[in-house]
């Protein structure tokens, strides 16, 4: 379930009830988006977005046992020392519950306005992924990268257990980047006919049950008919997809909770 982290229906309270109710009626994990800034001129997505890190803590701190997960974060966009050290923190205070979505963004704009270069966003993503788990599972830690080096640093505590990381994308070149560096690969917006070659296509490299393949979608039991939401995810599961995360289209609170509640019982969660 992705919490409501962003414009109208957002907001502490919602966060917490959100997060209580999913992991009450038994939805896997919690997710949040990220972009760190909105231009102006840019349509996608509002500019009134809780930062996805804190929104977790916020999260995990009015829940004991639901997952934690970022649907994508923009990995490129941090300092992956700075950021290794948040995750692992995050992990930690949760007891194990963070799992990683990463990406490499989309935006030149947002790139742009935190004064990063946008072309060599995916070959810095392709350094970041293996120095977080250095950072995480190595003491002393050294990293001798062409964008990034480390020499001998020390990052307590470590993480409470093995953070996975999930490539998200939808290009053969995030594909390829899940297969060579991650423990799973989400995508987003993908109808099931679609999701079928994406799932071939990566089990071809990724034969392994337990890599992941996770899709995002906009599945709102309020405004969807129920038989079609179990069709789809049928017609999902059929095609190999082994995780969903749905974000509800709810801009008031109450609605929005209302959505989790009928998703549960489309979804016969508590069954």
């Amino acid at each position: 379930m992705h919490l409501p982290q962003t414009g109208h229906a957002s907001g502490a309270e919602a966060i917490r009830e959100v997060a209580q109710l999913a992991e009450s009626l038994g939805f896997d994990d919690l997710w949040v988006s990220d972009h760190v800034v909105v231009p102006e001129d840019q349509g996608y997505p509002t500019p009134y977005i809780h930062e996805p890190l804190l929104t977790l803590g916020w999260a995990a701190s009015a829940t004991t046992t639901i997952g934690l997960g970022t649907a994508v974060l923009v990995v490129p966009q941090y300092n992956p020392v700075q950021l290794a050290n948040s995750l692992a923190t995050l992990d930690s205070l949760s007891g194990g519950r963070l799992l990683i979505g990463a990406g490499i963004g989309w935006s030149r704009g947002e790139f742009d306005a935190l004064g990063q270069e946008f072309s060599n966003r995916g070959r810095r993503m392709d350094e970041i992924l293996p120095l977080l788990r250095r950072c995480w599972e190595e003491d002393p830690v050294s990293f001798d990268g062409r964008y990034y080096k480390l020499d001998r640093i020390r990052m307590q505590p470590k993480p409470a257990h093995r953070i996975p990381i999930w490539v998200g994308g939808t290009s053969e070149a995030a594909i390829r980047r899940a297969c060579a560096l991650g423990d799973g690969y989400q995508t987003i917006g993908k109808s099931p006919d679609e999701v079928a070659h994406i799932v071939e296509r990566i089990r071809r490299d990724r034969p392994e049950t337990d890599f992941t393949i996770s899709l995002r979608t906009g599945w709102d039991a309020v405004a969807m008919d129920h038989d079609l939401i179990r069709a789809e995810r049928e017609s999902f599961e059929a095609s190999g997809i082994q995780h969903v995360v749905s974000a509800p289209w709810r801009r008031d609170l109450g609605e929005y909770l209302e959505a989790v509640r009928q998703l549960a019982d489309a979804l016969e969660l508590s069954s």
